[in-house]
């Protein structure tokens, strides 16, 4: 769907802050151990995020990093190493040579073999002399920066050799765990590494992270909800007529084939992300803001999601992979082509669903989740569009243009929200054409939202599990999923792979999903409706 609409911006006076930061200090000091320190993403996300806390006067004092992995470095090298990251990083603010200077003093590294015992002694003595020498308390928080593989043997060792402290003893400090997706690959394995976690750390100690739910404009869904009055009377089935979330990617999977080939767009992206976001919005109003109650709400939505009939699955649920094409003006292969794919893969590189929830709020309203790499437009939105008015008693012209509102709430590149709705052109006749209302945290706030990482590694480190994932949830949403895991592994796509191109918006499919309910998705400007294209091995989807 093209969009003609006129955008009106909020004025800047209106809403304008000077530039600050709205986080607080973490009171409490703490240790923060990094299980697979030398990998990409504490390169990339993890110490970056830590130095931008430190440059806002966000950590605590006496904050202490460690860094646990094979990688054989000594102190010196990795904090050279995180140096050149936090330098590198697209993410990071302007590199500070003295609060760097400040913030590496405090990381450590330790050379070890996941699976050997000596690393795990090290690291009880390094935390020992941690807190013996800053008078600290014995405060940990260890991050599973690992490949899922590895988190069972962590876990355990970690029991094994007395890294853990039982919340129940009050005075000896806390431990808490984060652990990073993808957390199990079908509901049984989910299951079983909750189960197999338990067994060392109790559920209020562990953090399973989801990056979504830091961003900003994500949080704000439930201020956005909850603190207005004139948005929650309408969040409903009596107003809204479908909810689409759009999480579009514009690479494809790069190095991340071998990953790819096991994961999948199903397991990779809606298992977590996009049903996390999906319960943010379908969700009731919490009792309160805290851990607990949200986390029961969302788990709520979860649990009320229609089931997927196998039968049916046709008419609910789409796939795709994406072949060559041109992105940029570039040519780019396909998925085929990548390097740890094998040449004739089945694997999904797009999925496009249509959910219902079972309650009250949401009765008959279709929710279209849609993901996907390779595809015109690197974008992560939700759109609320509601019902047409009951009666149009306008007359209007053929050159007049009347869509249904939209709600447009951006989570990436451009955090914002947006509204469509009619209004009057100037002139003597009457005359309609939707105008569009823009708020900007980047131009409102003049402030950028800080990264999902800083977000989340505060929140856990003042122990605060709103926005990390609960057990319960995490086994729902693979509940939700299970049924086309185990159709689409066992059966060929209807549709012979590859059945997009790249650099366009998905298989022709995904359209026909939503066009057979008389609706369609929202596409940025100028971008093609339906994207058929004929590509090498013939087909034409």
């Amino acid at each position: 769907m093209t969009d003609s609409s006129t955008e009106l911006k909020f004025a800047p006076e209106a809403l304008s802050l000077a530039p600050q930061t709205f986080m607080q200090q973490v009171k409490e000091t703490s240790t923060f151990v990094i299980f697979g320190a030398s990998g990409d993403l504490t390169h990339r996300k993890l110490i970056p995020a830590l130095y931008n806390l430190a440059c806002a006067k966000m950590l605590p004092e006496s904050f202490h990093v460690v860094g646990f992995a094979v990688t054989p470095m000594d102190d010196e090298r990795f904090r050279e190493e995180m140096r050149k990251a936090v330098q590198q990083s697209k993410e990071a603010t302007d590199f500070r040579e003295s609060v760097w200077n400040e913030f590496a003093q405090g990381l450590h590294y330790i050379t070890a073999d996941f699976e050997a015992p000596e690393g795990y002694e090290n690291l009880k003595s390094l935390l020992k002399e941690i807190k013996k020498e800053h008078n600290v308390p014995d405060n940990r928080l260890y991050y599973l920066a690992i490949p899922p593989s590895f988190c069972r043997l962590v876990v355990e060792k970690l029991g094994a050799h007395d890294l853990v402290t039982p919340t129940a003893r009050q005075g000896e400090g806390w431990t808490r765990i984060i652990v990073e997706k993808p957390f199990g690959r079908d509901l049984d394995s989910a299951q079983e590494l909750n189960t197999h976690i338990h067994k060392v750390f109790q559920e209020e100690q562990i953090y399973r992270i989801d990056h979504y739910l830091g961003k900003e404009t994500v949080q704000n869904l439930m201020a956005f909800r909850f603190a207005n009055s004139i948005i929650e009377p309408i969040w409903n089935f009596r107003y809204v007529d479908h909810i689409q979330i759009t999480a579009a990617e514009t690479l494809g999977v790069e190095h991340r084939g071998i990953y790819y080939e096991e994961a999948g767009c199903l397991r990779d992206m809606f298992q977590n992300h996009l049903l996390q976001l999906l319960a943010i919005i379908g969700m009731d109003p919490p009792v309160r803001y805290g851990g607990m109650s949200v986390r029961d709400r969302k788990a709520d939505v979860l649990r009320a999601i229609v089931p997927i009939n196998p039968e049916s699955l046709a008419e609910m649920a789409v796939r795709g992979q994406y072949g060559a094409g041109v992105f940029e003006g570039v040519s780019v292969p396909g998925y085929r082509e990548e390097v740890g794919v094998h040449p004739k893969s089945n694997v999904e590189t797009f999925v496009a669903l249509k959910l219902f929830i079972d309650n009250w709020r949401w009765s008959e309203v279709p929710f279209y989740l849609r993901s996907g790499k390779r595809m015109h437009t690197k974008v992560t939105e939700i759109v609320i569009q509601f019902k047409r008015v009951p009666h149009m008693f306008f007359q209007l012209s053929q050159d007049d243009v009347m869509e249904p509102n939209q709600m447009i709430i951006r989570i990436a590149p451009d955090e914002g929200i947006s509204l469509r709705f009619g209004a009057k052109v100037p002139g003597p006749s009457m005359r309609l054409r939707p105008v569009q209302m823009n708020f900007s945290y980047a131009e409102t706030f003049n402030v950028q939202p800080t990264t999902a990482y800083e977000t989340l590694l505060l929140d856990a480190m003042e122990g605060d599990a709103t926005l990390f994932n609960r057990n319960d949830a995490v086994e729902l949403a693979w509940e939700v999923l299970e049924p086309m895991l185990e159709i689409w592994s066992a059966t060929r796509p209807f549709h012979p792979f590859p059945n997009y191109a790249a650099g366009t918006w998905g298989p022709n499919a995904a359209d026909l999903l939503m066009q057979k309910d008389g609706r369609s998705w929202r596409n940025p400007p100028n971008a093609p409706l339906l994207s058929r294209v004929n590509l090498e091995n013939g087909n034409s989807l």
